[in-house]
């Protein structure tokens, strides 16, 4: 039979699994909600960390009296345990609870208290009355998700896309030489340097992290302060100011309180353009993985341009058969993403009066968006884009097979004539020089003086 220890809230006693940290609220939490699998991210938990130090010092900085150099040490060392990743099964929470996240708040409270307690061999802390002085659920929650969403694109995902765009600029400088035929509306046009083609993937990357990099000021605005409706009740004066310094110490990243907490506490406009901003690469990297394997494709009967690493076989029928699994996996993601940012958009519409209560949901989509794009495109580099080679061969046959190249003909027979031409060498199937030649547009030896397909790149 299961051990359990008796812990109380402001509804009354509760049974808590006794090798437990967390109390009676997150207990009444994982009764109360027994629906699905989704948990509250990791990451809004370190947020959450992150914020309760930064609190507890800034509490003891504006109301010494009430947080005691004692209850503060026990806070921070309680909170760093979490940040060192040492307590990882105290936040059973899942995603579908209260609006406002009010529970994963009084989780993180309660483990911070209990811990605390532990560490200072005393009945210290209480959950409320200590670790969630100074704040409340309303404005802790929305802060934890800025914290989080911040710190994820600023250390994770664009470091990521900046790996694909040193992996592309080093294909460029590889294939600088290489000419191949350009495609549009999935038909032949004309030539167009294989770097070229390269660049422009490398400039889709380059725009979404100058677009990540706009979208990080609006997350570095905090709530924290507001507390309950915007108006700082039972927060000293500074109090948001003074933990936006602290969590700007602690992670490196430019936090500031959000002048307007009614603002703040109910509008998850920053979140959406944020989002925006990786739906915007999810686009790109869909772009550019369907580039990929339609330039991969084959290796006989398809365009064959290029090849990328054979990593696994792709059929458990066809012998020999390999895919390209890593595009497949990059367009997954990218629509998850595009889903994502429904769910985002739909939830952040829904603020009513002084506060939105999508927090928990939206938190959830936010940061799995982040981590599939930051886990994707480092995958997709190492095992896919790293690797590829273009077939020079396949290129140059397909350059020259081109009917497009007689569009380099329009100054010297005319755009009606050249159409001629290439109309001809179609149905006919002639080569151009043999088209323009029998038409009698040009002679053999000017044709050879004017048709030079590499010039047109």
């Amino acid at each position: 039979m299961e051990n359990y220890r008796i812990e109380r809230d402001s509804m009354g006693e509760m049974q808590v699994p006794a090798d437990r940290l967390w109390g009676a609220q997150t207990q009444r939490s994982l009764m109360n909600f027994p629906i699905g699998w989704e948990k509250m991210p990791k990451a809004i938990i370190r947020a959450f960390a992150l914020l309760k130090k930064a609190a507890a010092k800034a509490n003891r900085e504006l109301k010494p009296e009430k947080m005691t150099a004692e209850k503060a040490d026990a806070i921070t060392a309680a909170c760093d345990e979490i940040l060192a990743g040492k307590l990882p099964d105290e936040f059973p929470l899942v995603v579908w609870q209260t609006g406002s996240g009010t529970q994963s708040n009084m989780n993180v409270n309660e483990v911070v208290a209990n811990r605390g307690n532990l560490i200072a061999k005393e009945k210290l802390l209480h959950p409320n009355d200590d670790v969630n002085m100074s704040q409340s659920s309303n404005d802790t929650f929305p802060t934890a998700m800025s914290v989080a969403a911040a710190t994820v694109i600023r250390d994770e995902l664009i470091p990521a896309v900046d790996t694909l765009i040193y992996t592309f600029k080093r294909l460029e400088a590889e294939n600088i030489d290489v000419v191949k035929s350009g495609r549009t509306h999935l038909q032949d046009a004309v030539p167009i340097r294989f770097s070229q083609e390269i660049s422009g993937w490398r400039g889709m990357l380059e725009a979404d992290k100058a677009q990540l990099g706009e979208a990080l000021t609006g997350l570095y605005h905090l709530a924290i302060g507001g507390t309950a409706v915007g108006t700082g009740l039972n927060a000293p004066e500074g109090f948001g100011d003074k933990v936006a310094e602290k969590l700007a110490e602690e992670t490196g990243v430019p936090f500031v309180s959000n002048p307007n907490k009614f603002h703040a506490l109910t509008s998850l406009d920053r979140i959406v353009f944020a989002h925006g901003a990786m739906k915007a690469l999810a686009a790109d990297m869909m772009k550019i993985a369907n580039d990929v394997r339609w330039l991969s494709s084959g290796p006989r009967c398809g365009l064959g341009e290029i090849t990328i690493p054979e990593n696994e076989p792709g059929s458990s029928i066809m012998p020999g058969k390999v895919n390209p699994t890593q595009c497949e996996s990059v367009t997954m993601i990218a629509v998850q993403v595009m889903g994502n940012d429904a769910t985002i958009g739909f939830a952040a519409s829904q603020g009513n009066f002084q506060l939105n209560v999508f927090l928990p949901v939206t938190a959830y989509n936010f940061l799995q968006s982040a981590r599939l794009l930051t886990d994707g495109i480092l995958s997709f580099n190492e095992r896919c884009a790293s690797g590829i080679k273009a077939n020079r061969e396949k290129m140059d046959e397909n350059l020259y097979r081109s009917l497009m190249l007689v569009t380099s003909l329009n100054p010297y027979i005319g755009y009606d004539n050249a159409a001629k031409v290439a109309k001809k060498a179609y149905k006919e199937n002639l080569s151009l020089k043999e088209a323009c030649i029998a038409l009698g547009f040009l002679s053999e030896e000017e044709f050879d003086r004017v048709f030079h397909p590499e010039a047109l790149a």
